[in-house]
């Protein structure tokens, strides 16, 4: 972890020699993890990329890593990406260098943020949205359980809970990875986990439909934290009313961090062929 930019800490791979018609790739990160999520060994989309020769930077959302905190009633989706794309205005300053335009890439909470940034285009030169773990419902009862959180700014979630909740079943991933993902982890603002079982549904459909570039989601089949089934990723793809293109799919055999699974280096090289044909377009 380093600084990127401004008051932002996160993770970097800017090649010497990018592939052409590279964009770059801005990955925002869930709830309870770091930017680190983006760079576990074995399960790194940095790594990945830098393969691949495409530049990305990995920030630590408000609250996680070295980025400071908010106050709490910013620590909301709507909030967190008004503040994240104000920022990104810096970041393009800085890392900009024959890049033709910014991809931006979510999972989960950063999903729903960077949809919410990519909606509300102020300017930034954003050319496609990927993102993941992210859906249009909740089960019953989830905002009940989140506000019975302790009323403290950063929420910490015990690991053996969490794993529960992030993996899917037995078999779908590498025993290995519940401890490699350690190092992510990371207490989550209070505020964010409410708001995404609560606001965001009343508002996705109205942040979807207002998204003009190419959309890449997927969605875990045995994501515990959305209803999940093919209709509600149908819905969610039908609601991107704006984006030129939409590419959706549920991802078998996947829990809610599709990264850590067998399947997570097939979905990764996904998200960087998107990036690089959204950069071919632009």
């Amino acid at each position: 972890m380093t600084k990127l930019f401004g008051e932002f800490s996160g993770r970097k791979h800017i090649p010497t020699a990018p592939a052409p018609g590279s964009p770059l790739i801005v990955a925002i990160h869930g709830g309870t993890y770091t930017s680190a999520y983006f760079d576990i060994p074995g399960y790194s989309l940095i790594e990945q990329a830098a393969e691949n020769a495409v530049p990305v930077i990995a920030i630590d959302r408000p609250g996680y890593g070295d980025t400071p905190i908010l106050p709490p009633d910013q620590t909301t989706i709507r909030g967190q990406a008004a503040h994240i794309g104000r920022a990104l205005h810096e970041a393009w300053r800085v890392f900009d260098e024959g890049r033709t335009g910014i991809v931006l890439t979510g999972h989960s909470i950063g999903a729903a943020i960077a949809a919410t940034i990519a909606s509300g285009n102020d300017g930034l030169p954003i050319i496609g949205l990927a993102i993941s773990g992210v859906g249009l419902r909740t089960p019953p009862g989830d905002l009940e359980r989140w506000s019975a959180l302790p009323d403290v700014p950063l929420v910490e979630i015990p690991t053996e809970i969490k794993n529960v909740v992030m993996f899917g079943p037995e078999g779908s991933f590498d025993p290995g990875a519940l401890a490699a993902t350690d190092v992510a982890n990371a207490p989550a603002n209070r505020g964010e986990l409410i708001d995404i079982v609560s606001t965001w549904q009343d508002d996705v459909h109205d942040i979807l439909a207002r998204i003009p570039v190419p959309v890449h989601y997927r969605q875990g089949e045995f994501d515990k934290l959305w209803i999940v089934d093919q209709n509600e990723v149908d819905g969610f793809a039908a609601a991107l009313t704006s984006a030129p293109r939409v590419d959706a799919l549920l991802v078998p055999g996947t829990g809610h961090c599709i990264d850590f699974h067998h399947a997570g280096a097939a979905f990764q090289r996904q998200q960087l062929g998107f990036a690089l044909e959204c950069g071919a377009g632009a």
